[in-house]
């Protein structure tokens, strides 16, 4: 039987524990072609077998699959909104937040949450827990170091309070980066934490079927405390938030009822 990329799913499943099936088949299969072809292979079978021996091609793949392309306070409307609404309404309910950055990539999300956060309240009660599929990503985050053009948002007072520059790579103050904890989780997969008063998954539900979206929706949903909050992005919208038991508190800001 000739290896296809039905196959080459099942492999990566069987070999990282991530479906790509939940993913639209098109665009995943256009983006690994375009990946196995530039390091020189001619099919999936082959690209497949050069994974399984070399770690460094495994972790090109799971960056090219998860699609890291992010920012500090990107679209900073909808952060204006968390800083200004959002975050004196949780505070007001409760001072020890329980804050999740889903499908954080490479950190700046987090971050960016913590530098809010701290208008409010001293560092040390920050504490943020951000997740991602990818340990290439992760890595990355736990090192905190930025190109100039992942700044382009940032106000220049917090850009001079929490980051120092050198040429031009920025890196996070290391009291920010210690309020924020790292670690693996498939979204698709792995079990929710519950009682959370803040949720952020931003561009990520883009690159899901519609089904894995639904199944999503619900999970956070019921990893909300009542009154918590679904914070998504810009292009992705919950036409119906009530079917998950949620309710719009702002554009993309949706609370659990």
């Amino acid at each position: 039987m000739a290896y296809d990329y039905g196959q080459f799913t099942k492999d990566i499943h069987k070999k990282t524990g991530i479906n790509l099936f939940l993913y639209k088949e098109a665009q995943m299969k256009r983006r690994l072609t375009s990946l196995y072809e530039k390091k020189g292979y001619s099919n999936f079978r082959d690209f497949y077998t050069a994974i399984e021996k070399d770690r460094q091609l495994l972790n090109e793949f799971l960056d090219r699959m998860t699609i890291n392309v992010t920012e500090f306070y990107r679209n900073e409307k909808r952060w204006a909104v968390l800083n200004e609404k959002i975050i004196p309404r949780l505070l007001n309910q409760n001072k020890n937040l329980k804050i999740w950055s889903a499908a954080c990539s490479t950190g700046e999300e987090p971050y960016t949450i913590a530098m809010i956060l701290s208008n409010y309240l001293p560092l040390s009660e920050i504490s943020i827990k951000a997740t991602d599929i990818d340990d290439n990503a992760i890595a990355k985050a736990k090192l905190g170091v930025y190109p100039e053009r992942s700044l382009n948002e940032v106000p220049e007072a917090i850009k001079k309070k929490y980051f120092s520059q050198d040429g031009n790579f920025y890196a996070v103050s290391p009291e920010i980066k210690n309020r924020v904890t790292f670690k693996k989780q498939n979204l698709l997969a792995d079990h929710y934490d519950p009682n959370h008063d803040l949720i952020v998954c931003r561009n990520v539900m883009i690159y899901f079927t519609e089904q894995a979206k639904e199944e999503i929706y619900h999970k956070f949903s019921e990893a909300l405390r009542p009154g918590g909050v679904l914070f998504v992005g810009s292009t992705e919208q919950i036409f119906n938030p009530a079917k998950y038991g949620l309710e719009t508190e702002d554009t993309f800001f949706y609370r659990k009822k």
